[in-house]
């Protein structure tokens, strides 16, 4: 039989804790800044993540490295182009890359100030998707953009900088290009709701692509040594992409390592997670996973940088 009196223990003060009371949340108060507010979170677990994420983002801006933001198009529909739009004004942010519906999305808050259709309804009778402005304007743009020698964000970015549309001042990809920023847009074709119309051509949609797909790896180059890379709400397509950018970037001779990637989610994915987050790491530096939801963590995210700057 054991005997319970053998146990051997030691002071509580020699082991180490991993939580103390320095790093407790403080008590909420009225009228507070934002920065009185943020220094009252408690300095662990996803709060310590959050503010390694914000530090990097901060010294990247300092050094002038990389920050590049990839997002799904549910980062639009929540109403967050402003957020991005002033981090492209205090060149925060070095390069976008968007996926085909976050370019669907974008025009049309441009064109009428509205987005986002009832897909459940309007997919009974056929009517998804066949909404005649978007799909001429976007493949329009596209197809005469690639044919002058620009990509695909490049090209509705032009058209859309030349169109009288009236409220193209909330367009994501219009002030990428107002402020100078590389915006690149990374299409499935068969995915996205323009794909179903005529004036859609799959040549120069891909044509367009690829060029942002080089334009990427170019942009992938400046996180050597203390870049980040953002990824909001994209669990398939941008992480696949990214992961095969960073990997032309290396096999094309150039460092790409010692940076910070993170990626922002409503729920965890396995894409994000090791495309993004842990692979493109392993070489050197840090990647983290947060959750929570966009139309939060962004503003949350934004304002912290914004205010260190």
């Amino acid at each position: 039989m054991i005997n319970i009196h053998k146990v051997k223990t030691y002071s509580i003060k020699k082991r180490h804790s991993k939580v103390e009371i320095g790093d407790f949340a403080r008590v909420p108060v009225k009228r507070t800044s934002f920065a009185r507010f943020y220094k009252s979170l408690p300095n662990i677990l996803k709060v310590k993540d959050f503010n390694a994420v914000v530090e990097a983002i901060v010294k990247a801006h300092k050094k002038k490295k990389a920050v590049i933001f990839m997002c799904g198009a549910h980062v639009i529909k929540c109403g967050l182009n402003p957020v991005l739009i002033e981090l492209l004004k205090k060149k925060v942010i070095t390069c976008i890359a968007l996926n085909g519906a976050c370019a669907i999305h974008d025009f049309e808050i441009a064109f009428q100030g509205r987005t986002s259709e009832d897909v459940a309804e309007n997919l009974k009778d056929g009517k998804f998707g066949m909404a005649k402005e978007t799909a001429d304007f976007i493949n329009t743009a596209v197809n005469e953009g690639v044919l002058e020698g620009m990509g695909f964000g490049q090209s509705l970015a032009e058209r859309i900088s030349k169109a009288k549309l009236p409220y193209k001042n909330l367009s994501l990809i219009y002030n990428a290009y107002k402020y100078k920023v590389p915006v690149c847009v990374h299409v499935a074709i068969g995915t996205d709701i323009i794909h179903q119309h005529s004036s859609f051509n799959g040549s120069r949609a891909g044509e367009g692509s690829l060029r942002d797909f080089y334009q990427l790896t170019e942009s992938i180059r400046g996180l050597n040594n203390g870049g980040v890379v953002l990824n909001f709400g994209s669990a398939v397509i941008l992480p696949e992409v990214f992961l095969k950018a960073l990997n032309l970037a290396r096999n094309l001779g150039f460092k790409v390592k010692d940076f910070t990637s993170a990626t922002f989610d409503m729920i965890y994915n396995y894409r994000p997670a090791q495309n993004v987050v842990t692979r493109p790491v392993e070489p050197g530096g840090k990647g983290f996973y947060i959750i929570g939801h966009h139309e939060i963590m962004l503003p949350l995210l934004a304002q912290a940088v914004l205010e260190k700057i």
